[in-house]
């Protein structure tokens, strides 16, 4: 398989839009709204702090991984929240997910950022198992969400 991992760029918005309706199809916490999706990816991918990488095979986008950048107090300097970790359900299992993993932290690390987390739907074991094998440790912390009025 000829595939490649680049950063996204305007002309990847709509398939970026498609893998994203795949993720949010299984993940209870999120619903699909393509508006919604294309304003945030179009944020992103001009944000000089972030980055979303595109997993690119045949001419098309076969998977996505966002990276966007947070100020860590924990940590004292910036960290990286890693999102959006999607691969084409025609493309799976070959390896895109753990590369684009892999382009993320490398990225990461050119950033000197020195942590990366993520969020992963507590009932979706395959993701769960799949970012523990690459060494995705689990934290006591437990995620919570507010829509200010």
């Amino acid at each position: 398989m000829n595939l490649s991992i680049r950063r996204a760029e305007p002309r990847d918005v709509d398939g970026l839009v498609r893998l994203l309706a795949t993720l949010f199809a299984i993940e209870a916490d999120f619903a699909c709204d393509a508006d919604k999706q294309r304003r945030g990816l179009e944020l992103l991918i001009a944000s000089a702090k972030d980055c979303v990488l595109v997993a690119e095979s045949g001419g098309g986008v076969v998977g996505m991984c966002s990276v966007q950048g947070v100020m860590s107090t924990a940590e004292g300097g910036p960290v990286g929240w890693v999102e959006d970790v999607v691969v084409a359900p025609d493309h799976a299992g070959r390896g895109i997910g753990r590369r684009l993993l892999a382009a993320a932290e490398a990225w990461a690390v050119e950033q000197g950022w020195t942590r990366l987390q993520l969020l992963a739907d507590r009932n979706n074991a395959a993701a769960l198992g799949f970012y523990g094998h690459l060494g995705w440790g689990r934290t006591e912390l437990v995620a919570l969400r507010k829509y200010p009025a």
